[in-house]
């Protein structure tokens, strides 16, 4: 019950009550409204963030959830990806270039990820970046794993059925790394020993002493055991097929004769002087279909990586060839 206010009136010495004027308990109820829906308000900011729903608990859980997951697929993808990035380099370094096959460009493996934005639909969420990144690293990676799937199909189809090329394929050092004295020359431009003119080396040059054996580096049919090349001296040709053949020049002499049947690690002759040679030296060489191809690629057969490292920095350098 609202409390009754009094005034007192001179004129008729006495008490008399005090009416509110028109609109004023309308003023004082909007006040007190007013009043009310500030404090709810200030009171929403402050204890909001102290005191949270149980549902607010959940949705917080949630959202740390999916932060922890977030991170830990992002570390799987980076794993996932270095070693689908080592399955790569095999397969163009090593598988394709082992059944000359041309190595699969970078820019095919991750084709298909420009132009369009193509995550439009996830944005405008509180943690659209997280999600985004995360898609598209899974979508290239899926698209990479489906090449390099598609890739290696077709070296299983090569390797069929192919012991054949396998075996004849050029595929270990002719001399032994233990009775090399050096490696004296690669493949490339080099410094004539006699004009010490500037002129094309079409094999490799394997430095050992006279008498030192030469060994078959795939098998094959041996097709030439003469002299009567121009430069080579005693020299050696073997045709191993699929387009291989084999030269071993400067021999001293031989333990084949042409005609004959060998396989890979045979003795076939030994290191010498003849023919246009400094010193003594095996000249090595392999053709393809009638080209001349460097050599070095073709020893994996009995180097290890290290070894195959080294030898191609020596064969790189460009100093003076030995015929």
């Amino acid at each position: 019950m609202a409390k009754v206010k009094y005034y007192y009136d001179s004129d008729t010495l006495s008490y008399q009550k005090i009416k509110p004027k028109k609109g004023q308990k309308l003023r004082r109820l909007l006040l007190t409204l007013v009043a009310g829906f500030i404090f709810m308000v200030i009171g929403f900011f402050v204890f909001t963030p102290i005191f949270e729903s149980p549902k607010e608990k959940e949705l917080k859980r949630e959202l740390e959830f999916v932060k922890l997951n977030e991170q830990l697929h992002s570390k799987k993808i980076a794993q996932l990806d270095k070693i689908l990035k080592d399955i790569q380099d095999r397969d163009n370094n090593i598988y394709r270039l082992y059944f000359e096959v041309n190595p699969i460009p970078e820019e095919q493996r991750k084709a298909g990820f420009g132009g369009i934005n193509r995550y439009k639909s996830l944005e405008g969420f509180d943690n659209s970046q997280m999600i985004m990144d995360v898609t598209k690293n899974m979508d290239i990676l899926s698209k990479q794993l489906y090449v390099q799937s598609k890739s290696l199909d077709e070296i299983v189809k090569l390797a069929e059925n192919k012991e054949k090329l396998l075996a004849a394929i050029p595929a270990i050092q002719p001399v032994k790394k233990e009775d090399l004295t050096r490696m004296a020359s690669g493949y490339g431009w080099r410094s004539d020993p006699f004009t010490k003119a500037r002129k094309r080396h079409w094999g490799m040059d394997f430095t050992a002493p006279s008498g030192t054996p030469i060994y078959a580096s795939g098998d094959g049919v041996v097709i030439r055991a003469d002299q009567s090349s121009a430069g080579y001296g005693k020299h050696i040709r073997i045709d191993h097929g699929f387009g291989y053949i084999s030269l071993y020049a400067h021999m001293s002499k031989y333990n084949v004769r042409k005609g004959q049947k060998v396989k890979r690690g045979d003795l076939i002759g030994f290191v010498g002087n003849t023919g246009r040679s400094q010193a003594p030296h095996l000249h090595y060489e392999i053709h393809k279909n009638g080209t001349k191809i460097n050599p070095i690629n073709f020893y994996y057969g009995n180097l290890s990586p290290e070894e195959f490292e080294a030898m191609q920095k020596e064969a790189q350098k460009e100093g003076q060839s030995l015929d």
